[in-house]
């Protein structure tokens, strides 16, 4: 264990995060929302948050959450119509700043990313230093906080950046690293979700510290190839690099009803629209895959997924809307299980045929989700 360590802790890695990003855009530009609480989003029947201000998260509004509940929550809350673009071009802003110290960029979202500055541009000793320099450059370049983690490895750099919300600076240095993971609930682990921290609770697994009592073979009987992964952060030991030259792995979309829908004739017509986007979307991104998902949300919020791998690339609507038809058919949609959304997506990349591993490992796949989100670009 503390040989990986050794090995990893050569390592620099930052982890930058905006402070409730899209919110603090929408007040930056409207001094007159500034104190208030903010919700992103459409102020529709199914509209969803796209990022709460501190002020709003205050009322328990947070992210991904219905805007009808949210306004029950917090009755004063201000609903902000999302302005994509804008929040891409300061994204943009950002990445020219991160440029400045390394090109060893891995980008999460439009909002965070990972920066190897263990060879930097500026030649800084010291990665904290670095982390503090680009904070600043972000507040004055665009007016908005960003919170920083530091350490060996990604998973560490990135909890750290959470830690000290907002306007933070973390820094998890080797020789703590696992009296830092000791303190932390299992929830905060990366890849663990509500359900497999309900599963590792039902095991007496609470604390980083109570995960690294359990043996490797324990862990990879309860969660499968997780199981290693888990077993690993438990000790500080992740030696994924930062990848600066991502390739998309999917391209997706879908569509929330206004009014839920079970009848076929609905869903099918629902469907070739989906579909229809779908395929203008592939051929904006010059896409091609071998796999399609279906994603179902049903009217009380349960959500599944359902996927096919094809021999060929899916490259028309005469390949894809069948295999679709048959996706959903597994559904059991009816009127008293109806559907809320419907999503499509395309992965399985045509190029990644000889490299099946990479596809399917389940780590890699949480970062490709966080890539390539299901809303609208």
């Amino acid at each position: 264990m503390s040989a990986t360590i050794s090995m990893c802790n050569q390592r620099r890695i930052i982890h930058v995060d905006m402070d409730q990003f899209f919110a603090a855009v929408e007040q930056r530009d409207q001094p007159a929302l500034r104190g208030l609480p903010v919700a992103v989003g459409h102020d529709g029947p199914r509209g969803v948050v796209s990022t709460a201000s501190y002020e709003a998260r205050k009322y328990g509004v947070h992210s991904a959450q219905s805007i009808q509940v949210a306004k029950r929550l917090c009755p004063q809350l201000i609903i902000v119509e999302p302005h994509f673009q804008k929040y891409k071009e300061v994204s943009l802003q950002i990445r020219s700043i991160f440029q400045d110290y390394t090109d060893l960029i891995e980008p999460l979202s439009l909002d965070e990313a990972f920066l190897d500055v263990t060879e930097n541009k500026k030649g800084m000793p010291l990665a904290v230093d670095i982390a503090r320099e680009i904070k600043q450059r972000i507040l004055e370049t665009t007016g908005l906080t960003a919170s920083a983690g530091v350490s060996y490895c990604k998973f560490l750099a990135k909890i750290a950046s959470d830690w000290s919300k907002p306007n933070g600076l973390t820094v998890v240095h080797p020789d703590r690293a696992l009296s830092f993971i000791d303190q932390l609930q299992v929830n905060r682990i990366w890849g663990v979700g509500n359900k497999t921290a309900e599963h590792m609770h039902q095991m007496g697994i609470f604390t980083g510290e109570d995960l690294r009592k359990v043996s490797l073979q324990h862990l990879v009987q309860e969660f499968g190839k997780m199981g290693r992964v888990f077993y690993d952060f438990a000790r500080g030991v992740d030696e994924r690099p930062v990848v600066a030259e991502w390739e998309r792995k999917s391209v997706s979309c879908e569509q929330t009803f206004e009014n839920d829908i079970f009848n076929k004739s609905a869903i099918i017509i629902a469907l070739y629209h989906t579909v229809e986007e779908l395929l203008r979307r592939l051929e904006k991104n010059g896409f091609e895959g071998r796999t399609l998902t279906v994603k179902i949300k049903y009217a009380d919020f349960r959500q599944i997924t359902r996927s096919m791998t094809t021999d060929k690339v899916l490259l028309t609507k005469e390949q894809i809307l069948p295999l679709a038809k048959q996706l959903i058919h597994e559904a059991h949609i009816s009127r008293e299980n109806p559907i809320r959304l419907l999503g499509l997506g395309i992965s399985h990349a045509a190029a990644d045929l000889s490299n099946e591993k990479s596809l399917h490992d389940p780590l890699w796949k949480e970062l490709e989700l966080q890539f390539e989100p299901w809303p609208d670009e």
